[in-house]
């Protein structure tokens, strides 16, 4: 049966969790976060497909077969394409029969309505959750969490203010954590302007405003894949911020004025309202859906093997300013 994050985490609480699960949704960062958090398990022999290495008769046969090293078998896959009922049948199957089998299935796409269904694996133990976006509260605990875990001395207005320069995106958030924790010093905003946007690297939401107001990019683009970013993950942050904007020019199409809180679901500085408010009324409707169809099908591409990230995100931002 279907579930949430909050009734999952309970079941993940009291150990009453499955052997097979199926996660789905709009937060990729909470899919990828629980895929990992499930499948690591010490000495157990793990199997990954991603994306197009899928490859079923493989798959069944790591679950079919005895660990090796007399642990568990582990399969994950990880696919924003379906894959077949029947074959996702076998595996909760395998896993049924053998316990101590771990199998999980991360859905990447956007089709939602089978999975969404009470009916849905219902005659299965199969924990199938479906992981929204974190509301501003949910990804500012989510950050502090791997703040305490990596134990970076760096207090809640810092985290979020680390959050805003990031357009509130988790996974971009706690990768800066990362960079962070190798400082013993408590950590200040003055710190993050300096060591998150500074050295060089421009921050990930300047850069896109950069690409949206139609200024030259490559240079910038150049410094911030040097200092690690991921071309997808730039990707998905450009996405992420049309949807906003777009959710902003909605609103105030139909109510005059921006509302931060019922728009975003919490209050950012007013000046970062204002500015996405007027920017948000520069594009029409129709530039809105050209936008998000070219990347998304730029990211679709992009996990794709044996592909060129680079030369696909700077096709792709070159197309995107045409489009403005």
């Amino acid at each position: 049966m279907m579930m949430y994050k909050s009734a999952f985490d309970k079941l993940i609480q009291t150990g009453k969790t499955s052997s097979s699960f199926v996660f789905f949704g709009e937060s990729t960062f909470l899919i990828d976060s629980y895929t990992k958090m499930l499948s690591n398990i010490e000495d157990a022999s793990i199997l990954s497909f991603y994306h197009d290495e899928y490859n079923f008769k493989s798959a069944k046969a790591h679950l079919s077969q005895s660990s090796l090293f007399g642990g568990q078998n582990v399969l994950v896959i990880k696919n924003e394409k379906k894959i077949a009922k029947k074959e996702l049948d076998e595996f909760i199957r395998l896993c049924e029969k053998n316990t101590d089998n771990i199998f999980i299935y991360a859905y990447y796409g956007d089709n939602f309505q089978a999975y969404n269904a009470k009916s849905f694996l219902a005659k299965t133990n199969t924990n199938v959750v479906r992981f929204f976006h974190p509301n501003h509260h949910e990804a500012l605990a989510i950050v502090q969490n791997v703040v305490d875990e990596k134990k970076v001395k760096l207090d809640r207005s810092c985290i979020e203010y680390l959050l805003n320069i990031h357009n509130s995106d988790i996974a971009l958030a706690c990768n800066e954590i990362e960079k962070l924790s190798i400082y013993d010093k408590v950590i200040t905003t003055k710190d993050i302007e300096h060591l998150v946007s500074g050295l060089g690297e421009i921050s990930t939401e300047d850069f896109i405003k950069k690409i949206l107001h139609k200024k030259e990019f490559t240079q910038d683009l150049l410094s911030i894949l040097d200092h690690g970013e991921d071309e997808i993950k730039l990707i998905t942050a450009l996405t992420s911020y049309i949807t906003q904007l777009y959710m902003f020019n909605i609103y105030i199409r139909v109510y005059g004025t921006p509302n931060a809180i019922e728009i975003l679901g919490y209050r950012p500085p007013k000046q970062i309202v204002d500015e996405k408010a007027a920017l948000s009324l520069k594009f029409k409707p129709n530039t809105y859906y050209r936008l998000q169809t070219l990347l998304l099908e730029s990211e679709l591409k992009m996990k794709s093997s044996n592909i060129d990230k680079g030369a696909i995100l700077l096709s792709t931002l070159i197309r995107v300013q045409k489009l403005l």
